[in-house]
């Protein structure tokens, strides 16, 4: 009885290993993506001279997805170590040549704050899509040791027109920077009065401009007006390439200290704005004695320095002799913040 029983087992699993030694994995289609072989030199400099018309010509190796189509290649830029948490697009190409434009480059290296006239470590890599239903592959990293020269760097800007500053998109002022230089912007906006309504531009003009149709953090081409629920200061992140954007807590800046009328305890609000300058301002008396600017009447966001340069959490503000001052506090790209302090 137990020979039979193995029999009928060894019947019943027969089909199940002839089919599993027949089945055949589906081959593995191995993809190769493009590298930086030139400049054959792995240190150069640029140079300032007609930066705006000249290229740094990157030749690349091709990328093989395992199929053919039309491939994009996209060379990327960001500092050693990072892992291109941040990377910089420097150019394009559908060939094996990505011409950089020099001025355009100088500019990314500054805004990485690399300084100039000094030799640094910058990584490069290529970023290979193909029009199928593919991802992208990346090469190799190459890594260069480029010395960018002296110049002012503009960030791209977004404007940010609304009632609170007369829907004025020719406003330079009132603006979101692209601190590294890519389609992400950000910067403070003081919203104070009006509809509370806003919108972003591209340029000086309606020609380009953003709002969001639903109210879902969402941008949409000539979309509805975006609007803020109360009076103050908003930190905004805009993603221009994802059309996305987000508005942080709201942030009511005053002044406090012992030369203030709420002394250490109680904020005296900042309630003007000024759009010519982007800055909040107020005109009150002071006593001898010291302040800083604090918002939300909390020490978790406050700032002190000296000579009209602020620092997050910095020193106590002197106020030498008692008087009728005027104050201003503007909140600028890269965490700078500075401020005017005139007695009238």
């Amino acid at each position: 009885m137990k020979i039979l029983q193995k029999m009928k087992w060894a019947l019943a699993i027969f089909p199940i290993l002839v089919a599993c030694e027949l089945y055949e994995m589906p081959p593995i289609i191995p993809q190769t993506g493009a590298e930086v072989t030139l400049p054959a030199t792995t240190t150069f400099a640029l140079v300032k001279a007609n930066a705006d018309k000249n290229t740094v010509d990157f030749t690349i190796s091709a990328a093989d997805f395992g199929t053919t189509g039309s491939i994009k290649y996209e060379l990327e830029m960001d500092l050693p170590g990072s892992n291109f948490a941040a990377p910089v697009k420097l150019g394009e190409s559908t060939s094996n040549i990505i011409k950089v434009n020099v001025a355009e480059f100088n500019k990314a290296l500054l805004a990485k704050k690399l300084p100039f006239a000094v030799a640094a470590n910058v990584d490069f890599r290529v970023k290979a899509s193909i029009n199928l239903a593919l991802s992208p592959i990346y090469g190799k990293t190459s890594t260069y040791k480029v010395t960018p020269f002296d110049a002012t760097v503009e960030l791209p800007l977004l404007r940010v027109p609304g009632d609170y500053q007369g829907w004025d998109p020719s406003n330079s002022k009132t603006v979101l920077y692209s601190e590294n230089i890519d389609d992400k912007f950000k910067g403070f906006i003081h919203i104070l009065g009006g509809s509370r309504e806003f919108k972003f531009t591209t340029g000086p003009n309606w020609d380009v401009n953003f709002g969001d149709n639903g109210a879902n953090l969402s941008l949409e081409s000539g979309g509805d007006n975006i609007k803020v629920a109360a009076d103050g200061t908003y930190e905004i992140n805009v993603n221009l390439g994802a059309k996305t954007y987000t508005i942080g807590a709201v942030r009511r800046w005053g002044i406090v200290g012992s030369a203030t009328a709420g002394g250490w305890d109680t904020d005296t609000p900042m309630n003007v704005f000024d759009k010519t300058t982007n800055s909040l301002k107020i005109t009150t008396d002071l006593k001898a004695g010291e302040f800083k600017f604090r918002a939300n009447n909390s020490w978790d966001f406050n700032f002190g320095g000296s000579n009209g340069n602020l620092t997050a959490g910095g020193a106590n503000i002197a106020i030498p002799a008692a008087g009728n001052y005027t104050i201003t506090f503007f909140l600028g790209p890269k965490g700078e913040a500075k401020y005017t302090l005139v007695k009238n």
